[in-house]
């Protein structure tokens, strides 16, 4: 499979997004869970991946039909959805993300996915990429079966709130074996598999299990990172 190259966006700024796509990330995830991110702030972010290869990923705070319904309106070209934990979780993010009859997303042809009304019907748009984070020890029990929905297009690991639900729920399970069952249920069900790099000495290692959707960093933490790094050279000069 072809590796999709992101990473997230916290901060709620059109100019970071617009920065990620001239840098030539494959896609940038919008994050709606976490950080600073709004939705009134989510359509500028969108409009400033036009006219780039980037696709614009936004995740979801929760699985609320209405939320998903009015991201994919504003043209985001795929949703993440956090604490994906069974088949009847996935099969609802599927059918909220759908059109009938396979599911029940509201049809409107005046927003800005279809050219507040200029461009196609809406049943002639690409389907929505949809991503399903797996972030604890029930999702990764239930990986394969969550894998083998229809219109689920990969299993998405949180790799903080995966460690944090095994030690607090002392699961005997450690977690690289999470990761292996994640990415073996991915690759049995044919569908991709991403995770967030903590390091960047795993990216073969993750590569070679078949994650194919990488992040790195986020836009705050790369900001973060920058300021300290400069102003701790800046100390030296004092």
């Amino acid at each position: 499979m072809k590796s999709h190259i992101g990473t997230f966006l916290s901060i709620g700024s059109p100019a970071m997004s617009e920065l990620a796509a001239e840098c030539g990330f494959d896609w940038v995830l919008i994050d709606l869970e976490h950080g600073c991110e709004s939705e009134a702030a989510l359509p500028n972010q969108l409009r400033a991946l036009r006219g780039s290869q980037t696709l614009g990923i936004v995740r979801v705070s929760a699985p609320h039909p209405d939320l998903i319904s009015r991201v994919l309106d504003w043209g985001a070209d795929g949703i993440m959805v956090p604490h994906v934990d069974t088949v009847a979780q996935a099969e609802h993010c599927v059918r909220s993300a759908t059109y009938p009859p396979k599911g029940h997303r509201g049809v409107s042809r005046t927003v800005r996915a279809y050219g507040y009304g200029m461009r196609i019907p809406a049943g002639e748009l690409p389907k929505p990429i949809i991503l399903a984070q797996i972030e604890t020890a029930e999702g990764v029990s239930n990986a394969d079966q969550i894998a083998a929905v229809e219109g689920i297009d990969a299993l998405f690991i949180g790799p903080a709130d995966l460690s944090y639900d095994l030690k607090a729920r002392q699961s005997p399970r450690s977690y690289d074996d999470c990761v292996n069952a994640v990415a073996k249920a991915a690759r049995d069900h044919g569908k991709g598999c991403g995770i967030l790099v903590r390091h960047a000495d795993d990216k073969e290692k993750l590569k070679a299990m078949g994650f194919n959707w990488l992040a790195m960093d986020s836009d705050l933490s790369l900001v973060r990172e920058g300021f300290k790094r400069n102003i701790e050279l800046a100390r030296t000069w004092c």
